[in-house]
């Protein structure tokens, strides 16, 4: 019966071609580590590499054709964004698929968490499976990275500042939008103006949106003789994050008269900390924030907030990258002005004099 079982079994084989996955296996490597050595990626390390391909020659591993380029379009492009929690992140990713759409091909939209590594993970993965372009929004790393992936497939930078000759960008100008919020408070006769910023665990990427904004809030502040009153509060741009804010703006002997929230979901979680402890907005404090997503517009809520046009953003994204796929070699780095958008948060407050006997807010940085 065994040996019946054997033959049979014999018979009926067929050798399977081992695939990356195979490679990575034998060599106790991720796929995605064995597919850049593969593809001479940026990042492998000399022992890795001498590790993957003695795991290829081991199993006799040969790419097949379509992996080494000689395949034609899939017609397929993927965006790449860490935060789905964020409106903005949703306008964007909708006016990447409007020109998309318009231009018949499909968008495939990745979600990849916060963090580097799981950011190039899902790059990693996107490549292998045969993307023929990528949108990536506030990507972390380098530029040499970020020029390195642009080597290996058509890539276009969205929300992160600086341009390359090897990539395509789009970005508000966020130190612009910036000094607007400042300077529409100031003309409200505020002085004790606190910032709202969000802390990026790993890096500190001066040409990501968080620190070009904190740097236009600061540039402001100064520029209106309010050096000593800049009060920074490093949080996370989140609701939970602004709520927390929110209840430690409320701890303080001296609160502020206006807070200015970096982005629109934090100042929704700032009102919703200030609303449950009955102060009045904006009688006691005004509240300003950055995006101007949908819910901002509600007639109920109605927050003064930034206006950076996120569905023109993702649309020129969406263009610039189809344009790539097309042929296009030269850079195409573009900045979107912003505008301000006044609405019911904000006023002019009725305590604006600051009290000499307790003197000016701290100039501070806490974290919460």
């Amino acid at each position: 019966m065994n040996a019946a079982k054997g033959g049979a079994m014999s018979k009926g084989s067929v050798s399977k071609r081992p695939t990356i996955v195979d490679v990575a296996a034998h060599a106790g490597v991720s796929t995605a580590a064995a597919s850049k050595v593969l593809r001479n990626a940026y990042g492998v390390s000399p022992e890795m590499k001498a590790k993957v391909q003695a795991s290829m020659k081991a199993l006799g591993y040969r790419p097949l054709a379509s992996a080494r380029g000689m395949r034609g379009r899939t017609h397929t492009v993927a965006v790449v964004v860490a935060d789905l929690h964020n409106e903005f992140s949703s306008l964007l990713v909708e006016g990447i698929r409007r020109e998309c759409e318009r231009q018949r091909y499909r968008l495939l939209v990745a979600p990849a968490g916060s963090g580097k590594a799981a950011q190039d993970r899902m790059v990693e993965d996107l490549i292998d499976r045969g993307m023929d372009g990528i949108v990536l929004i506030s990507p972390l790393g380098t530029d040499a990275e970020l020029e390195t992936m642009a080597t290996n497939t058509p890539i276009v930078v969205l929300g992160r500042h600086g341009a390359s000759q090897e990539f395509d960008s789009v970005a508000a100008d966020d130190f612009a939008g910036a000094n607007l919020v400042v300077d529409h408070l100031v003309s409200l006769g505020h002085r004790r103006i606190t910032y709202i910023n969000h802390t990026t665990e790993g890096t500190n990427d001066a040409r990501l949106p968080e620190e070009v904004r904190v740097r236009g809030y600061v540039d402001a502040m100064i520029r209106h003789g309010l050096g000593d009153a800049i009060d920074i509060l490093q949080s996370q741009w989140s609701q939970e994050g602004g709520e927390q804010s929110g209840k430690t703006i409320l701890s303080r002997p001296q609160r502020p008269t206006a807070v200015f929230a970096g982005c629109d979901v934090a100042a929704f979680g700032v009102l919703t900390a200030l609303w449950e402890a009955g102060i009045r907005i904006p009688d006691e404090i005004s509240v300003a924030g950055f995006d101007n997503i949908f819910t901002t517009s509600l007639a109920p809520i109605s927050i003064t907030t930034v206006d950076q046009s996120g569905l023109d953003m993702g649309g020129t994204a969406g263009r610039l990258l189809l344009e790539r796929i097309g042929g296009r070699t030269e850079a195409v780095n573009t900045v979107v002005q912003p505008g301000l958008v006044t609405r019911k948060t904000t006023a002019a407050h009725n305590h604006l004099t600051i009290d000499a006997a307790s003197g000016p807010a701290p100039n501070v940085s806490a974290k919460v």
